[in-house]
């Protein structure tokens, strides 16, 4: 039996080579295993306040606006990304969208899974009618901005700024 490293205490994983992942949106059951998956993403984050995080999942399952998309794998949340689609009033009053917290657990790269889950993004954000679809990398790394590539994005479109209000 193979458990992943990061997973939940007494997480049992039945791993077989040929399983394929479901791909559907987050429930609230998913607050522990997300939590868990989003260790990959940033290992040296404080861990999140637990009511603070069941009322963000909360108000994000509840959004119209947002889709928190997961890639089950018997029943092990292995991958996810977070698609934002915003009410626009130019473009033709079209909305536009944007994908944040694309992850995948470490052991379960390089096996498609965010791809699917961006491809799964990219169908939600054509069928909301958005006029483009966005993401900024967080890192840097070449084989990272290639892979977005891959998925259809375009290196370089804007100048993306931010701020950041992070103790």
């Amino acid at each position: 039996m193979f458990v992943p490293s990061g997973l939940l205490p007494g997480a049992a994983w039945p791993y077989s080579a040929g399983m394929t992942a479901i791909l559907r949106t987050a429930t609230q059951a998913d607050l522990a295993p997300m939590q868990a998956l989003y260790r990959h993403l940033d290992p040296d984050a404080p861990p999140a306040d637990p009511a603070a995080a069941e009322a963000a999942l909360e108000a994000l399952l509840a959004s119209r606006l947002a889709h928190l998309l997961v890639a089950d794998q018997a029943g092990v949340l292995v991958a996810s990304c977070l698609l934002l689609v915003i009410p626009n009033l130019t473009r033709g009053v079209r909305p536009f969208a944007i994908i944040e917290n694309v992850v995948t657990h470490a052991d379960f790269r390089r096996q498609g899974l965010a791809t699917r889950l961006l491809h799964l993004a990219q169908e939600r954000a054509r069928a909301a009618g958005c006029y483009k679809l966005m993401l900024a990398a967080g890192r840097r790394e070449e084989g990272i901005l290639r892979f977005y590539e891959r998925a259809g994005f375009t290196r370089g479109g804007k100048t993306f700024f931010e701020m950041r209000w992070l103790d």
